[in-house]
């Protein structure tokens, strides 16, 4: 029967259990399972209780005030009471006609405080609490989600894009961007050219001879020779231009736009040369790619070759948007949300924001089932690359913030886990009220570990 169960509705069934133990019964009672529901209440029914001031101690006194339980042998095992059995049973009924496949804390407190053949809705109602007032809002929390096409974070996809202009002070804030940056500007005050665009990036970055990622373009056969003697037969920077003249040409607006996303995809707080030739593999187009593309080089291999050295030093947020991308695919979803961020900073698993969320009750069980429920699930593979809906990318630029901030060189998850609770009506957010966890609860265990570290 309790391999239906989620993790916290078998914690309830065990510390009832534990209180029938307690109080030297011979058998687990309802009145021992009402207890545990209210001492292990979490999430929005942890609310409901509170708003009626149900605790458990006042439930306690309540219960044993009419309740004579005479000590009694105890055996390795104690026997379920008939009304602790019916209510177990009207549970397992209310997942069937709701379409649920599992057994939720919630389906638990639904199934006793309607219980009316045992004392269960006496006691509440003795200590104020409404239970007509509470049953639909509980019933809300285990209906079965319908299936959704889209993701619900989706939609905001198609508001407008945000002007990067602003950020394009990170892009060189660093050392090794720095002098990239100051090279191409000098390599430009020689042109006839006002404007920098890719080519003068990419010339400045091969300059430095010595550099790790110099060294990987070398065994593509881009060096700065070839590069150079490409460049000269450049007659015109059309392929630059594809909208207005800024400080970058259009184009390598885009790629250095491109480079920033992508080094906080790769968990970095800084854009380095590496994200920038990343970020023009991205375009597709200008001089730069298209010298490239005369020497022949495959897309897919130089952006492996690059980022092979970066995976090797596993940075905490790139592993996390990994596993977040794998819990998109598991049910079939082409889409990564802030809920697929709390799935990859759960399953991760050594991190403090894992620690954190540890130490919180949030388990990768719960948090999938709660997860499927508010998103849906679908039976389609996604073999293509995953996509960011825009409170995801969001959540990912303040994380990147928050590094930049405590001066670190790569985000960490509790700067992604901090980010998250920046946004109240994420879904990250929703599943892990669901899971009993809140803003202040979150931010606090950030907090503790942090100034433990220091």
């Amino acid at each position: 029967m309790f391999e239906k169960f989620t993790e916290k509705a078998v914690n309830v069934i065990v510390e009832a259990q534990n209180i029938a133990i307690y109080d030297h019964s011979d058998k687990v009672l309802s009145e021992h399972l009402l207890l545990a529901l209210v001492k292990e209440t979490k999430g929005f029914c942890a609310k409901i209780f509170k708003n009626y001031n149900i605790t458990y101690e006042r439930l306690a006194s309540e219960i044993y005030m009419s309740l004579n339980i005479e000590e009694a042998d105890l055996t390795s095992s104690i026997p379920f009471s008939e009304d602790f059995k019916r209510i177990l049973t009207k549970t397992l009924n209310l997942i069937e006609k709701s379409g649920n496949t599992t057994v939720h804390y919630e389906h638990l407190v639904l199934a006793a405080i309607t219980d009316t053949q045992s004392r269960i809705p006496q006691y509440l109602e003795n200590l104020g609490f409404d239970i007509e007032k509470s049953k639909p809002l509980i019933e809300k929390l285990v209906q079965r989600k319908v299936k959704k096409d889209s993701h619900p974070e989706l939609a905001e996809n198609k508001e407008p894009e945000i002007n990067l202009t602003q950020e394009t002070d990170s892009l060189f804030d660093n050392e090794k961007s720095s002098k990239v940056f100051e090279r191409a500007v000098a390599k430009l005050s020689t042109s006839n050219y006002e404007i920098l665009g890719t080519e003068q990036i990419i010339s400045s970055i091969l300059e430095d001879k010595d550099s790790d990622l110099t060294k990987i373009l070398r065994q593509f056969g881009i060096t700065e020779e070839i590069f150079e003697e490409k460049l000269s037969h450049i007659k015109s920077r059309q392929d630059e231009y594809g909208g207005r003249q800024v400080v970058f040409t259009p184009n390598a607006f885009t790629a250095m736009s491109l480079a920033l996303q992508t080094a906080k995809e790769l968990g970095s707080s800084e854009v380095l040369p590496e994200h920038m030739i990343l970020g023009l593999l991205k375009t597709k187009k200008g001089v730069a790619y298209n010298i490239f593309k005369e020497l022949h080089i495959n897309d897919d291999d130089l952006a492996h070759g690059i980022l092979k050295p970066i995976e090797k030093q596993m940075p905490e947020t790139l592993t996390i948007l990994r596993l977040a991308k794998q819990e998109a695919r598991r049910i079939g979803r082409g889409v990564v949300g802030t809920e697929m961020f709390l799935l990859g900073i759960i399953g991760e698993g050594t991190s403090i924001g894992a620690i954190v969320l540890k130490e919180l009750e949030i388990n990768i069980k719960d948090a999938r089932i709660i997860v499927e429920q508010i998103i849906g699930s679908d039976n389609e593979y996604f073999d293509n690359e995953v996509v960011f809906t825009k409170r995801a990318k969001r959540v990912l630029e303040k994380a990147w913030e928050h590094a930049k901030k405590a001066n670190k060189t790569k985000i960490e998850a509790t700067d992604l886990l901090w980010a998250i609770t920046t946004e109240p009506d994420s879904l990250a957010m929703q599943a892990l009220e669901q899971l009993g966890t809140d803003v202040v609860e979150i931010r606090e265990g950030i907090k503790k570990h942090i100034n433990s570290n220091m």
